[in-house]
């Protein structure tokens, strides 16, 4: 099995460093001090389950990687319909792309079913731009609960969790997502193949589409955000408007608005991914995480009042910050 780990950041080169492991053969591609480091020394994983060091083969060109079986995709949502000219070297006609993203994925509506098969979403794939560089036919969905962080180039510090659940767009079990679960799981992984994946992508979403937006906005920890009751009211009713769409679309996530913010406190002072990408100058991810539930609230005439509120304060803040 040839994986190339496009992105090959925290999450990317833990998930790389997990199946070199196992035996795969696996291709790191990244960039500036984290390669060099990469190239130098491997991944050197720390971990509460056991530290480890990977040697995969790390570079900064794909065509020096050549077409693999499976393309990782490390990548921020936002940068997919650039990357054309990076992830076109990895393909061949049977490659898999697995994308590690939040939020609404630019294929949800791929082989869904139902009145909305085929649809495309604005706020995720703009003029098919996504769509045209990563052909929803090559998806392989994937729902990360796994917490790392670049603790240093070359190194990556595993704060909790192991389990990729992946699955198909049609909700089959193909062929191809048992290799992968199997892999993963040879190197110390959970990756469970969901029939629907579906209902993955809305219980990580109501974390994501509320702690997110307002962490930034706040700049406040998670164990802030639950502590404080006019912030943890707002929270409750943007957890409750996401349900609603969800279950408009057919999909039920099968947990709890309390259960989710109980889970979220016990997370205590850790500042989410987009207040971390504010405090360092990023670009912020919420297209995928809140304003594409925004266009879903639309499609199925949902009313989402909290939610609108949230994105247009954060939409702008998004835009201050990219400037």
């Amino acid at each position: 099995m040839k994986v190339a780990v496009l992105g090959a950041g925290a999450i990317g080169a833990y998930v790389g460093a997990a199946l070199h492991r196992a035996g795969a053969d696996v291709h790191l591609i990244a960039r500036g001090p984290h390669l060099t480091a990469m190239r130098r020394h491997g991944v050197r994983v720390r971990s509460p389950r056991g530290d480890f060091t990977a040697r995969a083969h790390a570079t900064d060109d794909p065509a020096e990687v050549g077409p693999a079986d499976y393309v990782f995709l490390g990548l921020k949502a936002h940068s997919y319909a650039a990357c054309g000219p990076l992830i076109a070297p990895l393909l061949h006609e049977r490659t898999a792309v697995v994308a590690a993203q939040n939020g609404i994925p630019w294929w949800y509506f791929h082989r869904h079913g139902g009145p909305y098969d085929g649809r495309r979403l604005e706020s995720v794939d703009p003029g098919g731009a996504v769509s045209a560089v990563l052909a929803p036919e090559r998806a392989v969905g994937c729902v990360v609960y796994a917490a790392t962080e670049l603790e240093a180039p070359g190194v990556v510090r595993h704060l909790e969790g192991t389990r990729f659940s992946i699955g198909e767009p049609d909700r089959s079990v193909s062929d191809r997502c048992v290799r992968l679960s199997e892999a993963m799981r040879a190197g110390g992984l959970k990756c469970p193949v969901e029939g629907d994946l579906r209902a993955d992508i809305w219980v990580k979403l109501l974390g994501n589409i509320s702690f997110n937006p307002i962490s930034a906005l706040a700049q406040a920890t998670m164990a802030q955000m639950c502590r404080h009751g006019g912030t943890r009211r707002v929270i409750e009713i943007m957890m409750n408007e996401t349900l609603a769409v969800a279950r408009a679309l057919g999909c039920e996530p099968g947990v709890s608005v309390e259960r989710r913010l109980a889970g979220a406190e016990r997370v205590g002072e850790h500042r989410t991914s987009t207040l971390q990408d504010l405090e360092r100058g990023k670009p912020l991810e919420l297209d995928v995480l809140l304003a594409a539930v925004v266009e879903l609230a639309d499609i199925t005439g949902v009313p989402v009042p909290t939610l609108r509120t949230v994105h247009a304060i954060s939409d702008l803040l998004a835009l201050g910050s990219a400037a």
